[in-house]
């Protein structure tokens, strides 16, 4: 198969990295901007744009409210799908897995590095839910400020999500059209990768 140049590789999370690198003194905003989706009880899809904060060794890792609409359809499903797209490269990554929390000593971390305006902000906002106005919520950030001061641990509502992939499809603009993909798939966490050119 001829995968050469930016697809050569036997670790499609060293790839992803090495993307995601490339893409970052060139996109103007959020290199790591990632479209999320997940479906709802129904079977109804969301998409919404999140950060992508971390691509470990063989999972990619995000970080939300876990009573969100996003957290709760992840909850239910245990999967989600999300694509990385850079402009500036004329690329994009495609990935479709299963879900984990990442709840420990990691997310602590993370929060930990967040402005405090950020942890502050995470405390107060009941994600998803109606709000009656910009300034009820300015008041629910100023109480809770009271409350935690300038060191606020992590809530137990808010924290990591981890995908664990079972497709990763590489994607890069051909001209005429004629792009150039390749999906990676395995049936499961513990299986090989088979590695596809599809069509355009």
């Amino acid at each position: 198969m001829d995968r050469t140049g930016i697809f050569a590789g036997d670790d499609p999370f060293a790839i992803a990295r090495a993307w995601l690198a490339e893409a970052e003194p060139k996109e103007p905003n959020d290199p790591n901007a990632i479209a999320l989706a997940t479906v709802d009880a129904a079977g109804l899809p969301n998409v919404r744009m999140v950060l992508l904060k971390e691509i470990e060794a063989d999972a990619f890792v995000f970080y939300t409210n876990y009573t969100s609409r996003k957290g709760q359809e992840i909850e239910a499903s245990g999967k989600a799908a999300f694509v990385l797209h850079w402009k500036s490269l004329r690329r994009q990554v495609r990935v479709r897995g299963v879900t984990e929390r990442e709840e420990g000593p990691k997310a602590d971390e993370y929060f930990a590095s967040r402005s405090l305006k950020s942890r502050l902000g995470a405390w107060a906002s009941a994600q998803s839910q109606p709000l009656s106005s910009r300034g009820a919520l300015m008041a629910d950030v100023a109480r809770i400020t009271a409350i935690h001061g300038p060191n606020p641990a992590r809530p137990a509502f808010w924290g990591g999500i981890r995908i664990r992939p079972l497709e990763i499809e590489f994607w890069a603009d051909g001209a005429f059209r004629l792009h150039d993909r390749f999906r990676w798939s395995r049936s499961g966490m513990a299986e090989d990768w088979t590695i596809l050119r599809l069509n355009p």
